[in-house]
């Protein structure tokens, strides 16, 4: 069993994209927990923002990155947006 140090060496990932890595995990978790404070299932928010209840899935999986639009599409039908805003750990 490797270490994180030792596989993000192996994948040659630098600390920015352990930085890009963190952002998107921080999104998906503040998606799930506003989808959970609201009371919806997955396939309910799926239907409120014309996607699929996979795609909800596969997201809060952090299978794969999402696409902008589908971050988009959900965050818009739970009431909210995204904001750019200075990162507090840019070096």
């Amino acid at each position: 069993m490797s270490t994180w140090k030792e596989l993000r060496n192996q994948l040659n990932i630098t600390e920015e994209d352990e930085r890009i890595i963190e952002i998107e995990r921080q999104l998906i978790r503040t998606m799930v927990d506003i989808r959970e404070e609201k009371g919806l299932t997955q396939m309910q928010l799926a239907e409120m923002c014309n996607l699929k209840q996979p795609v909800i899935a596969r997201l809060e999986k952090d299978v794969h990155s999402p696409r902008v639009d589908s971050l988009l599409k959900i965050l818009a039908s739970m009431g909210y947006t995204l904001q750019i805003v200075p990162y507090n750990g840019r070096k």
